[in-house]
């Protein structure tokens, strides 16, 4: 039996991304579940309407290191502005679901065992969400960290670069950033992680799709978000 999953990430508070996305998603479905592998508000012009967005269709999310900062400063208080202006958009009830998401989502396919044949979703790697799972890095390093995780395929955002990497037995899938990619390539992506149940394996395929840029542009510059003409110009540049 056949499974299939649609991952994506940092959102970053680019709603109009994520539609785009949610578009496709549609498209492209049905799917056994949505997952959002965390940082989902911090940086771009609506995360009000993210947070709705997410609500209205009931996806599971993970955490990711920005969100875990706004539930910092939330409880901190902060006068840092990027993080004060998503803070302010998503509220008290947006802090408190942030603080119930876990760290990791964990799948077992139909007629697969857990927890080889799972589909493990973080936001980084298996163990926090700071390391980075960089596609330069040398096999080595990339088993080094993620240690004696045991999973078919990890899913991941985190460095907003898109990748799919076979390492030994084990399938590796950057889905990088519906909001603000940051391997050259101004396009919002996500991945698509299907089970092959005849040959017990998960193939990943990257979706990559036209980014909204002069909707979010004039977004940002009728929101109160601080230093548009800064934000607007780093999502441009599209990497880092």
């Amino acid at each position: 039996m056949a499974m299939r999953i649609a991952v994506l990430s940092d959102i970053h508070g680019f709603n109009l991304a994520l539609e785009t996305v949610v578009t496709d998603l549609d498209r492209q479905g049905p799917f056994d579940q949505i997952v959002v592998a965390g940082d989902l508000f911090e940086g771009g012009p609506g995360p009000a309407e993210v947070i709705a967005l997410l609500h209205e269709r009931g996806v599971t999310a993970i955490h990711g290191n920005t969100d875990i900062d706004l539930i910092e400063a939330a409880h901190e208080g902060s006068a840092y502005d990027p993080l004060a202006y998503a803070l302010d958009q998503i509220g008290p009830a947006g802090v408190s679901y942030l603080a119930s998401l876990p760290f990791s989502h964990r799948i077992t396919p139909p007629g697969g065992t857990s927890p080889d044949d799972d589909l493990l979703i973080v936001h980084a790697n298996p163990h926090d969400v700071y390391v980075k799972l960089d596609p330069l890095a040398s096999d080595h390093n990339l088993r080094t960290i993620i240690g004696e995780t045991r999973a078919a395929a990890i899913a991941f955002g985190h460095i907003h670069i898109c990748y799919t990497k076979r390492l030994d037995d084990r399938l590796l899938v950057d889905v990088s950033a519906v909001g603000n990619p940051k391997d050259g390539d101004l396009r919002c992506k996500y991945g698509i992680l299907s089970w092959d149940a005849s040959r017990r394996t998960w193939n990943g395929e990257l979706r990559k799709l036209d980014y909204p840029l002069d909707e979010t542009a004039d977004q940002i510059h009728a929101s109160d978000l601080p230093n548009p003409e800064k934000v607007l110009k780093k999502l441009i540049k599209a990497s880092y």
